[in-house]
């Protein structure tokens, strides 16, 4: 009694133990639709954008007709990726027939062979490809286009004993698309992998060349491989889809050890060959001679 005499307002001042609970229960729940709202919006984006490349891939429906046309652009796409690879197969075959006697012969031939491929094959896949939305298709096109770019830096290095660049390959392409659409464009990933496989060409290469008594071009190759492997080696680990790449940097490193291992034995074991008698040619060796054997 004198508590409610002496302080009339106090208790109708404090809050009820039920309507704190009640703003609480309130508030949870404005936080949990808050919630909910943002979660929703974000799954809304990733469902609209889900449709949105279902549309880009399939066409829309996997029944309709424009479906089946996507199915037969990818089929041509990948019929052309193989025949860039098999007649990029053939360019890089030629390159291999060098030798010191004929070097300008095979390499002008191996340069009209690329173009043929350029003009008859990969114009094809540029023109199914330009204009669209050409990274959906990679997959397809992908192993075509890095036989292409191994055949092409082959024959740049041996010809002008220079790395290719990627402008300068997508520069060739530009001619074989309309201007009027999005020209396609060979991505960064694909002229990697592409160099990576031009390093066990060019160890092929250097073999050939140590066993031909070009024991000075094998060494520029083998300088020019190790600059490529060195420089990969800084770049794979930063690479978003280095699935491929890491697979091919330990058989990038194998080539580098072979041409070094072929180099070395040579100039080790020079002492142990003379030329023949008779031979003005230096390539032409003989093992064990002494030299007053002659």
């Amino acid at each position: 009694m004198f508590y409610s005499a002496a302080f009339p307002g106090l208790f109708l001042m404090a809050p009820k133990p039920h309507s704190l609970r009640q703003d609480t229960a309130l508030h949870s729940l404005a936080k949990r639709a808050r919630t909910m709202a943002t979660q929703s919006s974000f799954k809304d984006a990733f469902v609209n954008y889900t449709v949105y490349l279902n549309e880009l891939n399939l066409g829309g429906s996997r029944t309709g007709p424009t479906h089946f046309k996507r199915n037969e652009k990818r089929e041509r796409v990948v019929k052309a990726s193989r025949d860039i690879t098999s007649n990029s197969k053939k360019v890089i075959f030629q390159v291999h027939r060098i030798s010191k006697n004929n070097k300008d012969e095979v390499l002008d031939k191996a340069e009209k062979d690329l173009a043929s491929v350029t003009e008859q094959h990969v114009s094809r896949l540029v023109k199914e490809l330009q204009g669209t939305d050409f990274w959906k298709l990679r997959r397809a096109y992908s192993p075509g286009v890095q036989e292409y770019i191994e055949a092409a830096t082959l024959c740049n290095f041996c010809k002008n004993g220079t790395l290719l660049k990627l402008d300068e390959i997508n520069a060739t392409l530009l001619p074989l698309s309309d201007p009027s659409l999005e020209p396609l464009q060979i991505n960064i990933l694909d002229y990697l992998l592409g160099l990576a496989d031009l390093t066990g060409e060019l160890m092929r290469l250097a073999i050939g060349r140590i066993s031909d008594g070009e024991l000075e071009y094998a060494e520029k190759i083998c300088r020019f491989v190790r600059d490529i492997y060195r420089e990969l080696t800084l770049l794979a680990p930063h690479m978003d889809d280095s699935t491929d790449m890491k697979t091919k940097m330990d058989t990038m490193l194998q080539s580098v050890m072979k041409i070094e291992n072929a180099c070395f034995s040579v100039h080790v074991r020079g002492s142990e060959y003379v030329q023949l008698p008779g031979s003005s040619d230096p390539s032409y060796l003989l093992l064990g001679v002494p030299d007053n054997g002659i």
